[in-house]
């Protein structure tokens, strides 16, 4: 088994466990990979809004139980709500060994603060017309279900997959101008709190860029989304990178006796199907 590569902080978000286009079986091959100091879970981890007991396979549900494993060997792990799992934020302060529920988190780092949250708050779908906005949601669900069986048939006839949602985004003016306002209004107030790193999620648009206006500058940072471009945020000595999932260039697998002891160690489908309509 080759050994896991250390990383001193990982960001990931929107992963929308609980909905056909989360790839969670990618992302526990991501995470199994690496041996992180501490794990930030930059919102919309487990999609609240779209859960249903109906739908939740199971390797959703092992991405789950890997990160309360992490827990168990000593990472610490910072889990920021966002809006579609919103439910949790009645639980904000929550602590238990090395996990924390946070809506903001502030980090130093090699000098640097470092603001992190996941952006739902600059959304203003989000803040006047919620029931809209989980309408989107849905839609966007079935676009990327759409999008799969696409490109199931394009390999099929030898042609390269494509993105739906990333063609029209990248096609229509208000989607571009909304992510624009998004990035430049979190550089703007990060400036104006004197902070050298912010983090969002919440767009699904990975990044890595500098912002300068006339009161400073800061570099700005998305981690993206596991639903279509399967990327990350890396510190390790001393550099950020964003990670992009190539599935050729991870060579690590589980033995079957960590995998057996994960089982053991963490709860059912049942359990958390429970708590979560519980909570909804």
């Amino acid at each position: 088994m080759k050994e896991k590569r250390k990383v001193e902080l990982v960001v990931i978000s929107d992963v929308h466990l609980g909905t056909f286009g989360c790839h969670a079986k990618e992302l526990l091959h991501y995470l199994k990979s690496i041996e992180p100091q501490h794990l930030v879970l930059n919102g919309d981890i487990i999609d609240v809004w779209q859960f249903s007991k109906k739908y939740f396979p199971t390797n959703h549900m092992k991405v789950i139980r890997y990160l309360m494993k992490l827990i168990q060997k000593g990472t610490r792990v910072s889990y920021i709500t966002g809006n579609h799992d919103e439910a949790f934020r009645r639980f904000v302060g929550f602590e238990m060994g090395g996990f924390e529920l946070k809506n903001k988190l502030l980090l130093e780092i090699h000098g640097n603060e470092v603001w992190i949250f996941h952006g739902d708050v600059f959304d203003v779908s989000m803040q006047f017309s919620k029931p809209l906005a989980k309408l989107g949601g849905f839609g966007y669900d079935f676009l990327i279900l759409l999008n799969r069986f696409i490109n199931w048939c394009l390999k099929l006839l030898g042609r390269k997959p494509f993105s739906m949602s990333k063609k029209i985004k990248d096609s229509v003016k208000s989607a571009i101008k909304f992510i624009d306002n998004f990035e430049n209004t979190a550089c703007d107030i990060a400036i104006e709190k004197g902070y050298e790193v912010v983090i969002c999620g919440h767009i699904h648009q990975p990044q890595m860029k500098e912002y300068t206006n006339s009161n400073g500058r800061v570099m700005y940072m998305n981690s993206g989304d596991w639903v279509e471009n399967l990327t990350a945020l890396e510190f390790n000595q001393g550099e950020w990178t964003l990670m992009k999932y190539q599935e050729s260039e991870i060579d690590f697998h589980e033995s079957d006796e960590e995998e057996e002891e994960i089982k053991r160690k963490a709860p059912k489908v049942s359990e958390i199907a429970d708590f979560l309509e519980l909570i909804k």
